[in-house]
């Protein structure tokens, strides 16, 4: 088992997850990428990633149900940071509350995206 840190990738852009996936894994990090809430539901309930990045429109399992399952029935303290191209102030806020960590608006950029997961998990250790 390697130690490298691990990033659960929830999104169901097909580019856009390989794009994603490329430069996290460039970055030294182990990705899954699950393409809906089901998988990663499925992945969730065998092993916990160091981190999640969630898109919140997907199908069977939206962002915000995802976090809230993560919070609240798995009572787990995981980064979340968030993906959408819904970056309104609601969506924004209601991931703030149901306990996101980070909220990025697509487009993405994906060197933006690999300081905030640094600065996620860093912080994520201290609290730890």
């Amino acid at each position: 088992m390697t130690n490298q840190t691990s990033i659960l990738l929830a999104e169901d852009d097909e580019l856009l997850a390989a794009l994603l996936r490329h430069r996290l894994e460039k970055g030294g990090y182990q990705v899954l990428v699950s393409r809906d809430g089901k998988e990663v539901k499925e992945y969730l309930s065998q092993t916990i990633p160091d981190m999640i990045i969630c898109d919140i429109m997907m199908p069977y399992f939206s962002g915000m149900e995802l976090i809230d399952f993560v919070r609240n029935e798995l009572k787990l303290n995981v980064p979340i940071i968030i993906i959408s191209s819904a970056g309104n102030e609601e969506n924004v806020l209601n991931a703030f509350e149901l306990g996101a960590n980070d909220f990025l608006s697509k487009p993405i950029s994906p060197s933006e995206l690999l300081v905030r997961v640094a600065k996620e998990l860093k912080k994520n250790k201290f609290e730890a």
